[in-house]
């Protein structure tokens, strides 16, 4: 274990294991760590890269002309949902509670059966770019413009929180300040998206998968090895403090990890996530046909179960291992890193920061992409249609570096301003989500919702979602599934109310 004082790399105090609060430990990382993190970044660029002359058409750029294996889909969608807020915020989640945020996963899993049966035979069904076609297909040209423009907003805003959760890494890691740590992983994750397209995001994040589940392997075993007593002693104190607690069967609706509200609160957030929303939707409309699609679906499922359970079970050991209140950290998200930097042997640290910044370029990719993709056939496309297939793939290079600078301004501004940063991010995402997920559901389940009864129910839905967000004390759990309902009952009234001409039948 590495020297607990060294002033000179280190301003702050944190806490040691079992000596509380007021004993420090080291910061910082050797040659060996930065080469590792060094190569990382400069092989995976590099990687991307490969992909660039293969971009020919929109169809090449957006969708890697459909020839992308599911199993590669598959990794690249838990890729897309994992991020930096993932691997340093739900070890924070672990240490401050327990294993109870396993109840949301298997809400996911539940979501992505509903998926398979509901929407991917829609998607399908004809030569679809953007998930917000379908409703065009469906109700018209004014609901997919309102459903891609709500996408690109809280896209990029949700995105925007996520982008900074890498500058906390990268400032503890390298001493970097923040802005400079967000410019950083910006600028090198833009080079290879710019370039590549899809087949470089998906094929990326399938090497950035590997790495950063081994990774956190790795950083799990030598865990086990730096506390005292090993396993037997972080089950102990993990038991004792209630943290191996997986399920919650209260009906209290107001605590966000129940039983209920993990698996149908899940299930909502996952069936818009990965069937409304254009970051997921597009890595399914890559797939060679609708069987590879929904098997890319369902495995990421299991991916993730196993993922979050390997997060969470690395929050139960770190606080086996500190034995301190959260606080001492500062924010519950600084205590991964932290001890990634402070005690992981020279070379793990390196390979453990290298993974933690491979899921941040991931997930930041499969963002460009995905809203260049929106910003590009929703909008652009509609109203320039004569534009040749070159100019169309200068311009949706542009859009993704325009989209590059707008998550960097708002990671900018996300800073100092945010609490636990996943569930920041996910409170974000949901208050989109119900709007959009009742549209998508009043457009397949039903027959006679029209777009005039669509648009109203979506504007209610999602300021309702708006205002439980920001003035009530509901959980985020709740929030995809009362946006739904009420986008969904409010759309379909109205629809029978204002019924003419724009019907769909």
């Amino acid at each position: 274990m590495r020297n607990r004082v060294n002033p000179i790399l280190s301003r702050k105090r944190y806490p040691v294991a079992g000596e509380g609060a007021r004993a420090t430990e080291t910061m910082g990382l050797d040659k060996i760590d930065f080469a590792i993190i060094a190569l990382y970044l400069a092989g995976i660029t590099l990687f991307g890269l490969r992909f660039r002359k293969r971009q020919r058409s929109l169809r090449d750029y957006f969708l890697a002309d459909r020839t992308i294996p599911w199993w590669a889909i598959a990794l690249s969608i838990v890729a897309a949902e994992t991020s930096t807020l993932t691997i340093i915020s739900i070890p924070g989640l672990a240490y401050d509670t327990n294993f109870t945020f396993l109840q949301v996963v298997l809400g996911y899993l539940a979501g992505r059966v509903i998926i398979s049966f509901v929407f991917l035979p829609h998607y399908f069904r004809g030569d679809l770019y953007t998930a917000y076609e379908l409703i065009e297909r469906r109700f018209g040209r004014k609901l997919r413009s309102l459903t891609a423009g709500l996408f690109l907003l809280t896209r990029a805003a949700a995105e925007g929180v996520r982008v900074y959760a890498v500058s906390i890494v990268v400032g503890i890691a390298l001493g970097t300040g923040e802005i400079a740590s967000i410019a950083i992983i910006t600028a090198l994750t833009l080079i290879y998206t710019f370039e590549g397209g899809l087949a470089a995001v998906i094929w990326t994040d399938v090497v950035q998968t590997v790495i950063y589940v081994g990774g956190t392997l790795v950083g799990l075993f030598t865990i086990v090895h730096l506390v005292p007593g090993g396993w037997s002693t972080i089950h102990s104190v993990a038991a004792s403090a209630g943290k191996f607690q997986t399920f919650d069967f209260s009906p209290n609706f107001w605590k966000p990890y129940t039983f209920w509200a993990g698996l149908i609160g899940g299930a909502f957030l996952t069936t818009a996530s990965h069937g409304a929303d254009q970051l997921i939707v597009q890595r399914l409309l890559a797939a060679r046909n609708q069987r590879q699609s929904v098997a890319a679906l369902l495995s990421s499922g299991i991916a993730i179960l196993f993922q979050f359970a390997l997060f969470l079970t690395v929050g139960v050991m770190l606080y086996a291992y500190y034995r301190v209140p959260s606080a001492s950290f500062g924010k519950p998200d600084r205590i991964y890193p932290q001890f990634i930097v402070s005690h992981m042997p020279h070379g793990i640290s390196g390979l453990l920061i290298a993974a933690i910044l491979a899921a941040a370029m991931s997930n930041l990719s499969a963002a460009l992409n995905s809203l260049s993709s929106s910003s590009i056939f929703d909008f652009y496309l509609r109203h320039s249609p004569r534009t040749d297939e070159g100019g169309r793939l200068r311009i949706s290079r542009f859009a993704t570096v325009g989209w590059a600078l707008v998550l960097f301004g708002l990671a900018v501004l996300s800073l100092h301003k945010v609490g636990r940063v996943v569930e920041v991010g996910l409170q974000i995402a949901s208050v989109a989500y119900g709007a959009l997920l009742g549209v998508f559901l009043l457009g397949v389940l039903t027959r006679r919702a029209n777009q005039s009864g669509a648009m109203l129910g979506m504007l209610c839905g999602f300021v309702i979602e708006l205002y439980i967000w920001l003035w009530t004390a509901v959980p985020w759990t709740w929030y995809v599934m009362i946006g739904t309902l009420v986008t969904f009952a409010v759309g379909y009234i109205a629809s029978l109310i204002f019924y003419s001409s724009d019907t769909a039948d």
